[in-house]
């Protein structure tokens, strides 16, 4: 009887997968995808929630600014006949002077028209603004604070006064996360067996925020 089959050296040990090959590239290649797009957005969010954490503790000087002045008559004249609805635009060529007065840009923001005055307010990221004006007499008072940077990225975080386009972008990105997470955690699946405190570490990620909820939160 031969003995070559005795002999032979045993093959490679084949390492069975708990994904097919073509899954775990997919997995992997929208894992790298979606942590390109969330990098930036989740160091700003990382960094800004430790600001907004310690909000009181950072020192901030607001500045203001106040402007008192008159309308060009031609301009008083656009305020005479009521608004159609109590919520509505400012005329485009007043819009345009009090933008380049004030430098805050008035744009199609709706301003509360009432029988003697429009009102205007102009909050943002960060700041604060309003405008008033007298229908009769044409004087305006404007009058706008601001807060500084940390401030600005910090409502920019929670969406604050910040329009329809950016809470979009928040919305997008929320998606974004979401698949960055969830491939993550299908990779731990796939890696789990070789790294035995894979799920230690996902229980405590998971058990740590909910025991300090529940014993120190009152």
């Amino acid at each position: 009887m031969s003995n070559d089959s005795a002999d032979t050296p045993p093959g490679p040990t084949v390492r069975k997968r708990g994904f097919s090959p073509t899954l775990l590239r997919l997995v992997v290649q929208w894992h790298w995808t979606s942590s390109a797009v969330c990098l930036i957005g989740m160091l700003g969010f990382a960094i800004t929630g430790i600001t907004l954490n310690h909000a009181s503790q950072i020192e901030t000087e607001p500045q203001h600014e106040s402007v008192i002045d008159d309308l060009p008559p031609e301009l008083v004249t656009l305020l005479v006949n009521p608004a159609e609805e109590e919520s509505a635009a400012l005329p485009p060529e007043l819009a345009e002077w009090l933008t380049a007065q004030t430098g805050k840009s008035i744009g199609s923001r709706k301003a509360d028209w009432s029988e003697d005055e429009v009102y205007l307010s102009m909050p943002g990221p960060g700041s604060d603004a309003w405008l008033a004006i007298d229908r009769e007499t044409g004087e305006f008072e404007f009058e706008s604070t601001k807060r500084g940077w940390i401030s600005y990225f910090n409502d920019l975080h929670k969406g604050r006064n910040t329009g329809a386009a950016w809470k979009w972008f928040l919305d997008l990105f929320a998606i974004a996360t979401l698949v960055f997470c969830l491939t993550g955690l299908l990779l731990l699946v796939e890696h789990a067996r070789r790294r035995k405190m894979t799920w230690p570490l996902v229980g405590l990620g998971l058990f740590l925020p909910f025991l300090l909820a529940v014993l120190l939160i009152h």
